[in-house]
């Protein structure tokens, strides 16, 4: 049995070996003309099959036309990387900023995968952000904290302004939306650097910070090791551990349990060591709440907004500001809680949502760009997951809809905040937290101050996804499988969710600490009082 199951794991490592070793020449190659023009075929024939309002925003004649022109256009071979940045440019034009593509990267074997987890690269200390048409840095920590506000003039030799331009080209936003792209090209730039130039060790940046230029690189190096205090080591190698009692055990474990309860429920993130949620009180009296979300998508939403809620109850506070600007989203069922703590009727968050598929979690498990150990878990799991979809499935008027949770008529909370609700946005509020301000802004329940949301007002295509791996170049292909709608609709279709007042923040804000957003809304309180 032993020799078996040794012979099976050789049998796995060998193919893995072999696979990495097929795709990597794959993802490395200059592709012939046939299999690129394949490829284009490939991926808008999924789009036709799944993809339940491929037509919204551009019509079929004229996308049709731009994958068969792009077609044409293709006649030298390429690298993947060359035909994402060709393709990336058409399928922009589905207007659905959940759909997306993104080129594919070497893969590391084994040994590789040791070595680079050994390294770390300082460029992760920074974020950055547009405004003003001036790409900065917005937050640095570390050694490099001191760059905090600088501009970003050049990456490697090249003007930021060029490369904003061409990712623009190729980041898809919801309908007409124009505030998505310069927000996320912001916030995510050095993302799409890394989709453009492919996996980089190091990068230099020519800064300008106050009235002085200056370059600074930043390289992938060895981890520093801790520093062992060995004096410290040597004192405490005569000292004998001492062996905790039944009570202290007890009570040492409630603590470690409290600390990853709490965790959870903040939604505590470990790669940036920030929590996912958080409240505050602020103003003069310290009773205006203002609750910050990153995202809906960290730990238990549940507890935190049954504590939040409470809290706010307690304090007696009239008026709750949501902060939502840089969410770009998460689950359907944490803004459904949320919003149930905001009214005081029932209600139902989404429509019944378009789809072309009755089994969208099996489309979503089986796609070809998922992993052998994948594909296994939702084989045994096949049938239960089956019967679920088929449920939550249904056909009216020969179209497909699927029945999320949130689509479902809701109570609201018995300690349901009612006072005023103000909500913070800009263009990188997309996905669920557009949902969220779609419903607060048709329900006339909330105050919108910022900028228009990334995400559309009338219902963007979401939910599930299917990662289609294009069969030659291995470019990715990322699909939704529902169309996700609130009852609520504005005129014209294609747009956010706008504000009731308006503020763009400049770069001169963000050096000097202003908040207009916020400083408006607290003048707006304090006027009212």
């Amino acid at each position: 049995m032993k020799k078996i199951i040794l012979l099976l794991v050789v049998s796995v490592l060998v193919h893995s070996c072999g696979s990495i070793a097929n795709y990597n020449e794959a993802v490395s190659k200059m592709h012939p003309v046939e299999d690129l023009q394949e490829d284009v075929d490939a991926v808008y024939k999924q789009l036709k099959r799944l993809h339940p309002r491929l037509y919204q925003f551009t019509p079929k004649e004229t996308l049709d036309y731009k994958f068969d022109s792009l077609k044409t256009a293709i006649k030298q071979p390429m690298t993947s990387r060359d035909f994402y940045k060709q393709l990336s440019q058409v399928t922009k034009y589905v207007g659905q900023g959940h759909m997306s593509v993104s080129p594919p990267s070497k893969k590391l074997n084994r040994k590789e995968q040791k070595e680079f987890r050994k390294l770390e690269f300082d460029i992760n200390n920074i974020d950055t952000e547009y405004l003003d048409n001036t790409l900065f840095i917005s937050s640095a920590k570390g050694k490099d904290s001191l760059l905090k506000y600088a501009e970003i003039i050049e990456v490697d030799g090249i003007k930021t302004e060029d490369f904003l331009r061409q990712f623009k080209k190729r980041i898809a936003s919801d309908g007409y939306n124009t505030t998505f792209h310069p927000r996320v090209s912001g916030n995510r730039f050095f993302r799409y650097y890394y989709y453009d130039k492919g996996r980089f060790d190091s990068i230099s940046l020519k800064l300008k910070n106050s009235d002085s230029t200056f370059i600074k690189k930043f390289k992938r190096l060895p981890k520093p090791k801790k520093k062992i205090d060995s004096a410290k080591l040597d004192s405490l190698k005569n000292v004998p551990k001492k062996k905790l009692t039944k009570a202290e055990k007890k009570a040492k474990k409630a603590k470690s349990k409290e600390k990853f309860k709490n965790r959870q429920k903040y939604g505590y993130n470990y790669e940036t060591k920030t929590n996912n949620r958080e409240l505050s009180f602020i103003g003069k009296d310290s009773t205006i709440a203002l609750m910050k979300i990153r995202g809906f998508s960290i730990g238990d939403y549940e507890a935190f907004y049954e504590e939040v809620f409470t809290k706010i109850d307690s304090a007696k506070s009239n008026n709750l500001i949501i902060d939502l600007r840089n969410n770009f989203g998460g689950r359907l069922n944490e803004i459904t809680e949320l919003y149930s703590y905001l009214t005081d009727k029932n209600f139902q968050l989404i429509n019944k949502s378009e789809t072309n598929t009755r089994i969208p979690i099996l489309k979503t498990g089986f796609s070809n760009s998922t992993s052998v150990g994948t594909k296994v878990i939702y084989g045994l799991l096949s049938p239960g997951f089956l019967v679920y979809d088929l449920l939550h499935t249904s056909k009216k008027d020969g179209q497909l809809y699927y029945k999320f949770k949130s689509a479902k008529e809701t109570e609201p909370k018995s300690l349901n905040f009612k006072g005023n609700v103000y909500v913070l946005t800009n263009g990188n509020s997309f996905s669920a937290s557009s949902v969220l301000s779609t419903q607060l802004k048709g329900s006339k329940r909330a105050t919108i101050v910022g900028e228009e949301t990334g995400g559309a007002y009338n219902g963007t295509v979401a939910g599930f996804y299917k990662i289609y791996e294009l069969p030659n170049t291995k470019v990715k292909a990322r699909i939704g499988l529902m169309h996700i709608d609130s009852k609520y609709k504005t005129e014209p279709d294609g747009y956010g969710v706008k504000p009731d007042v308006k503020i763009i923040p400049t770069y001169e804000d963000r050096i000097n600490g202003v908040d207009p957003e916020l400083e408006w809304i607290l003048k707006d309180i304090e006027s009212k009082q």
